[in-house]
């Protein structure tokens, strides 16, 4: 008599955790019964190459920094500690940044940059591969940036790191976070390259500013910007503002004003 088919969706799904198991940690998990131990070792090698290829060409740089030996280590242990929420391709690097970030014990021989290293660079191919817009329909790219309301384009992240994650290579490994957060905005321009500008601590509370939602001109942010910093001359903080907003705007870190749109 045939089994009922409940029973052998049941065993497939065995075989299938078994299967599963055994590719993400051939050390711990045995190969399954039946399985041959040959063609096993064609899919293990397959997915881990395939996966860690994957990985490095989103973290170049940290590839280099860990070395192939750390590197191999790290991503073994994504496959066997992490579950990821996703099954696209392009969202692997968010899983990576949020296994390091949530799920995985730090080792004596990670380097103090890690994680923020892997935050920036997921940031990069983040924005690459975004399918938000910052065209002319979002603002008028010609509207005056102080008497109306500057727009901070979608593509323009605000960012802080206690590690200069924009000079991190090979070469320059630091071992200690800086004295000061390093501020950068990360953002794709018009020819939808990926580009970052280090800021500092007032340019990035103009883009604070300007981001909260408030509906206030690019003058009245200025005021209150040299409110907060108890300038003695506020009018020096504006001159120098307008420039400022001027070159964000070149930039396309700033794509235009609203009060200009139809």
């Amino acid at each position: 008599m045939d089994r009922p088919i409940e029973t052998a969706a049941q065993d497939f799904a065995s075989i299938q955790r078994g299967f599963a198991g055994h590719i993400r940690d051939p050390e711990g998990q045995p190969v399954p019964d039946g399985l041959e131990e040959r063609r096993m070792a064609i899919y293990r090698d397959l997915f881990f190459n395939n996966l860690s290829s994957l990985l490095r060409q989103g973290f170049p740089v940290l590839y280099r920094c860990l070395g192939q030996q750390r590197w191999t280590r790290l991503v073994r242990q994504f496959m066997i500690e992490h579950r990821a929420e996703t099954p696209l391709f392009p969202e692997l690097g968010r899983e990576l940044v949020t296994f390091l970030a949530e799920e995985r014990t730090a080792e004596p021989e990670d380097p103090a940059f890690m994680l923020e290293l892997a935050h920036y660079e997921w940031v990069e191919a983040a924005l690459l591969f975004s399918d938000e817009e910052a065209g002319p329909e979002l603002a008028d790219p010609n509207g005056d940036l102080l008497a109306e309301l500057p727009v901070v384009s979608p593509l323009a992240w605000n960012l802080s790191y206690w590690f200069p994650v924009h000079r991190i290579g090979p070469d320059f490994q630091p071992t200690e976070p800086d004295p000061e957060p390093n501020h950068l905005v990360v953002y794709r321009n018009r020819r939808d390259e990926v580009e970052f500008l280090k800021i500092n601590a007032v340019t990035q509370r103009l883009l604070q500013l300007l981001q909260a939602g408030e509906q206030r001109s690019g003058l009245e942010v200025l005021r209150a910007i040299a409110g907060e910093l108890q300038h003695p001359n506020p009018d020096q903080v504006i001159a120098f503002g307008r420039g400022l907003l001027d070159d964000l705007r070149e930039r396309h870190i700033l794509i235009g004003t609203a009060n200009g749109l139809s």
